[in-house]
């Protein structure tokens, strides 16, 4: 292992640079890594992806306070060893919901009635935060002494520089295995091999680094449940009786069965089929003829678009997200839907086909969206939320034919969710849809909006029409793509999840004051705590927050987008460094700059750049994401020029993040286009206490423990 200080380190700051960018690049892997690995062996964790996210801040913002002490490389192998086989054996425990706070489908369908049944979601979510954090602290600790090594050159910012290269390479790397659908033995190979670099310096713990290596990889080898991986899911299938199911991290996520009602053998088939055959068939029974043209937005394994098929209908385009669960429905669905000429696929997001297509539809099919995990590691809001919008839905009409109409099959589970769905159309068409309840399996409510199903209306459809709109659509809160939380009751952050914020929030403090002695000093002697980097941390995690939710509506709710958000982030991050190393911008310029170019994004409308071309959107989102960034980075890079103990002062940036990222909750109240004030106000605050404390701030040599 390495020694204390930075007196060997001083052999050759080029070698120096490397290590440093190969141990960002691991940080940012691995982040990645078990922010989809995770999830897909304990499902309850794929809807808090922020979990890890937050819990790497925290340990790489400890590691980075403990950076003058005594090394703890050894404990990252071992951490993640034993992450590793927790996730295993926890992969196997039923975690129930103990409130409906919040709308959770956890349906274990691929685990034995005899495993253990834990009534509790927070137990995995506390464990999985404490355990992440833990393997990021020797890493920060690397990267503090690396960083403090280029420090002691007087070149913090090329330190800083290399660090955001690695991390840059990190981005990209998980982007292609994510593209590619590699699995997660991959993965992990990956990460444990760029590690090698970090245990060279010695013999003796380079050994026990492959040993502990091997059990990593085995662990991993054992935990493994899924038949493939797409930029999404851990998906896994089952077979039998004519059924394809199609699991999502275990969960039952679709079912593909034979739609048709012609052929012979009715009576043979099984009353779970009967159900969910005669449920796809209905509305298409309800109008008068079949469409010309059909939009099928959730298109999964091909059931609508084998009912539609059944109908005769002319032509349809069928839009599926996940490239995995179009490859088996074209393999296994038993219709074959897919291999129809009538069929045109679209692997893309719903709402990203409706902002830019121009065709006009006789019927427009929402099919099962519901999706079992969230859109980014840096927001709450699920990959479904920006269908179920007013933009959304307003989206869909406007793509109806004059006698056009609109079909959504959901699960609901809750009567919030009947009510807002109810209102969404009242909103949009004028007035509430035809509705059908009963269970048929895959969803228990069908509801038809649009001039095609005005012949089912009557006298009492009137009547509620009327009543809804004068006694309930007032009172309701619609979804809207800056609140797009159509699973929360109400627009507050829920009991669930202030008790997370609260848990997440003691972990943290409990583990910076127990680690780290400068923190403790400060809490005696305010000089010492960095006020200004904890709230650029702060900001710059609510700036990507914002961007992740804003770009999906350019780019689709995609992998891509965060790829393009990351990549954004992290070249602005770079451009901002290079600049400061030549100009060295005064704060007071980049901070007026900052303010101009946050108020220019705010006001551009993202539509301005929807249909066009690739190159141009890309050009387009690195200004809307990066400037704001850009002049962030460079009060970052100026303040951080500045400090004595740039570890240190890493360090507490980092743990600004974790406080940023709990404030990104705050959007379930606000909404997404606050955070951006929010997070002025933070830089802003920093700016004023930087100007109060002058050339005296904060910059002590970090004590140690």
């Amino acid at each position: 292992m390495e020694k204390t200080g930075i007196s060997r380190e001083n052999r050759s700051l080029s070698l120096v640079a490397v290590e440093l960018a190969a141990v960002s690049f691991i940080v940012l892997f691995q982040e990645l890594a078990l922010i989809r690995w995770v999830a897909g062996q304990v499902r309850v964790i794929a809807y808090f992806p922020n979990l890890i996210l937050l819990s790497a801040f925290l340990g790489l913002g400890l590691g980075c306070l403990r950076s003058g002490n005594k090394p703890l490389l050894w404990l990252w192998p071992v951490s993640l060893l034993v992450l590793t086989v927790t996730a295993f054996f926890m992969g196997r425990i039923v975690f129930t919901q103990e409130s409906y706070s919040e709308h959770l489908w956890l349906l274990y369908y691929d685990l034995p009635k005899s495993s253990i049944e834990i009534p509790s979601i927070k137990i995995p979510i506390i464990i999985f935060f404490i355990l992440s954090a833990i393997s990021f602290i020797p890493l920060g600790q690397v990267i503090g002494r690396k960083i403090r090594v280029f420090s002691s050159f007087s070149r913090p910012l090329a330190g800083y520089m290399y660090n955001i290269l690695g991390s840059l390479a990190g981005v990209a790397g998980f982007s292609l295995i994510s593209l590619f659908g590699v699995f997660p033995k991959y993965w992990f190979a990956a990460i444990l091999i760029s590690g090698i670099t970090l245990f060279l310096h010695e013999k003796k713990a380079l050994i026990w680094y492959l040993i502990f290596s091997v059990l990593i990889f085995l662990s991993v080898l054992k935990a493994e449940k899924a038949d493939a991986y797409s930029p999404y899911y851990a998906l896994s299938y089952r077979t039998g009786n004519k059924i394809f199911d199609v699991l999502t991290n275990g969960s039952l996520h679709q079912t593909a069965v034979d739609l048709s009602m012609k052929k012979d053998g009715w009576d043979k088939r099984s009353e779970t089929v009967k159900k969910i055959v005669t449920g796809y068939h209905l509305p298409y029974m309800c109008l008068e003829k079949s469409p010309e043209e059909a939009l099928v937005l959730g298109s999964g394994t091909g059931n609508d678009i084998a009912a539609l098929l059944e109908h005769g209908v002319g032509h349809i385009d069928a839009v599926e997200i996940d490239p995995v669960i179009i490859d088996w429905g074209r393999q296994y669905h038993p219709d074959k839907p897919y291999s129809s000429g009538k069929v045109t696929v679209y692997n893309t997001d719903a709402r990203a086909f409706l902002n830019t297509t121009a065709k006009k539809y006789d019927l427009i099919v929402f099919g099962t969206l519901d999706s079992q995990t969230q859109l980014s590691a840096l927001s709450n809001v699920r990959l479904d939320n920006f269908v179920y919008t007013m933009e959304g839905i307003k989206a869909a009409k406007e793509r109806l034919a004059e006698n056009g109409g609109m079909i959504m099959y959901f699960m609901v589970g809750k009567q919030f969710i009947l009510q807002r769905i109810i209102a969404l159309s009242a909103e949009i068409f004028g007035e509430t849809p035809v509705i059908y309840f009963n269970d048929h399996i895959l969803f228990n409510t069908v509801f038809m909006s649009g001039p095609a199903f005005d012949r089912l209306r009557d006298e009492k459809d009137a009547a509620f029409n009327d009543k809804f709109k004068k006694d309930f659509l007032p009172f309701i809160e619609l979804p809207t793509d800056d609140w797009p939380y159509l699973y929360l009751a109400e627009k507050k952050i829920s009991g669930f999840y202030l008790q997370i914020m609260v848990i997440i929030g003691a972990l943290s403090a409990a583990g910076i004051f127990f680690l780290s002695r400068s923190f403790r000093a400060a809490i005696t002697d305010r000089r010492k705590i960095d006020y200004e980097m904890f709230l650029f941390g702060a900001g710059f995690l609510l700036f990507e927050t914002r961007a992740v939710t804003e770009m999906n509506l350019v780019w689709g709710t995609t992998w891509i987008t965060s790829a393009v958000v990351f990549g954004s982030v992290l070249t602005m991050i770079l451009l901002a460094t290079l600049v400061m190393q030549r100009y060295f911008l005064s704060f007071r310029a980049s901070i007026i700059g900052l303010g101009i170019s946050s108020y220019i994004v705010y006001m551009l409308p993202v539509n301005l750049i929807l249909g066009e071309p690739v190159a141009v959107k890309l050009l387009c989102s690195l200004f809307m994401v990066g400037m704001p960034v850009f002049f962030a980075s460079l009060c970052f890079t100026r303040l951080f020029a500045e400090s004595i103990s740039v570890d240190t002062a890493f360090g507490w940036n980092l743990l600004g993040s974790v406080c940023g990222g709990l404030i990104e909750y705050s959007s379930m109240i606000l909404g997404f286009k606050i955070l951006l004030f929010v997070a002025l106000a933070a830089y802003l605050a920093a700016f004023l206490i930087y100007i109060n404390r002058g050339k005296n701030r904060i910059g002590e040599k970090a004590e140690t423990v």
